[in-house]
C-alpha cells in the first residue's frame, strides 16, 4: 500500500503531508544538533541556510507537486526509503553527520516515489537534489584537496604581490612580507568557499532559468575557478592589511571581513559573467 493524492482535499490535508511531518520529526534532533555544533563553524555555517532554502523550494513547488497525476513506483520507492532510514540509523548511532544529513535525500526520494512516482520526482528534482549541499564534505576529500589548494593560493598571492612591487617571499604555504610572516591555513585554501559558492551559483541558475544550455554549462563550469580566484584575492587582502596596518589588524576584525570580501567578489564576478553570456549567447544557441 502506498498513500495517494486525493484531488478533493487541499494540499495541506493530503496524506503525504503527514508523511513529510513524520520525516521532519525524525530529523529535528539532527537539525538541532547541527545548529549547535557543526553549523556554528565557519566551514559548515551554510548548512542552516541550505535547510531553509530547501524548505522554501519545496514550498514554492507545492502546487506543481500536488497537480502531479500519481503513478507510484513502490519497488524503487521502498528501496530508497528503507536505504535512507538504514543510513540515518547508522549515522545516528555512530554520530556521523555525513550519514545523518545525507540520508535525507534517499528518504525523501523514496517518499516521492511511493506517493507520486517518477512524475513527482521530475517536478521536485531540484529541491530533492539541492539537499546535497547540506551534507558536510568528507574529511578524506578535505585533506586531499586542501594541501594543493593552499600551495596554489600561496603561489599566486606571492607572485601577484611581488609583481605589484611588494617585498613578499614564500616558503611553502608561509608568506613573508616585511617583518611579518603569515601562514595560509586550511581555512584559507578556499575549499569551503567553493562549496558555498557552488550552492549559491546553482540556486541562482535554477531561479534564473536561462534557456541556453551552453550559457548554463559555462556558468556551472565557472563556479570553481571564480571561487578560487576570489580566495586568492582574500589572501592578498589579508597580507596587505597586515603589511600596512600591522599583525593585530590582519588577525582581528579585518580578518573576518576578508571572508565577506571573498564572497562579494565571487558573486559580483559570477553575476557579471551571467550578464555577459546573456548578451553574447542567444537562447537558441545552446
Amino acid at each position: 500500500m502506498t498513500p495517494s493524492l486525493s484531488p478533493t482535499l487541499p494540499y495541506w490535508r493530503q496524506p503525504w503531508v503527514l508523511l513529510l511531518a513524520g520525516v521532519a520529526a525524525l530529523y529535528l534532533p539532527t537539525y538541532w544538533w547541527a545548529l549547535n555544533t557543526i553549523w556554528q563553524t565557519d566551514e559548515q555555517a551554510h548548512g542552516a541556510l541550505i535547510l531553509m532554502v530547501v524548505i522554501w523550494l519545496f514550498w514554492d513547488r507545492r502546487q506543481a507537486i500536488v497537480a502531479v497525476q500519481p503513478s507510484p513506483a513502490p519497488l524503487a520507492g521502498w528501496i530508497c526509503f528503507l536505504l535512507g532510514l538504514a543510513v540515518y540509523a547508522v549515522g545516528r548511532m555512530l554520530n556521523v553527520s555525513i550519514l545523518e544529513l545525507g540520508s535525507q535525500l534517499p528518504v525523501l526520494l523514496g517518499l516521492c516515489l511511493l506517493v507520486l512516482g517518477w512524475p513527482g520526482v521530475r517536478v521536485a528534482w531540484f529541491p530533492l537534489l539541492y539537499q546535497v549541499f547540506m551534507i558536510p564534505l568528507p574529511g578524506i576529500l578535505v585533506d586531499a584537496v586542501t594541501g594543493p589548494l593552499k600551495q596554489w593560493v600561496s603561489y599566486l598571492a606571492e607572485n601577484s604581490l611581488y609583481s605589484a612591487g611588494y617585498p613578499v617571499a614564500r616558503h611553502g604555504v608561509v608568506l613573508a612580507i616585511g617583518q611579518y610572516q603569515l601562514l595560509v591555513a586550511d581555512a584559507c585554501s578556499g575549499l569551503h568557499s567553493m562549496f558555498s559558492l557552488s550552492a549559491l551559483g546553482i540556486l541562482f541558475l535554477y531561479l534564473k532559468k536561462r534557456d541556453s544550455r551552453l550559457h548554463n554549462a559555462l556558468m556551472v563550469a565557472s563556479i570553481l575557478p571564480i571561487a578560487f580566484v576570489a580566495n586568492v584575492v582574500r589572501v592578498m587582502v589579508l597580507v596587505l592589511v597586515t603589511y600596512h596596518l600591522g599583525d593585530e589588524a590582519g588577525q582581528g576584525f579585518l580578518h573576518g571581513a576578508a571572508g565577506m570580501v571573498l564572497m562579494v567578489v565571487a558573486l559580483l564576478a559570477f553575476f557579471l559573467l551571467d550578464r555577459l553570456l546573456a548578451i553574447a549567447i542567444k537562447p537558441n544557441a545552446g
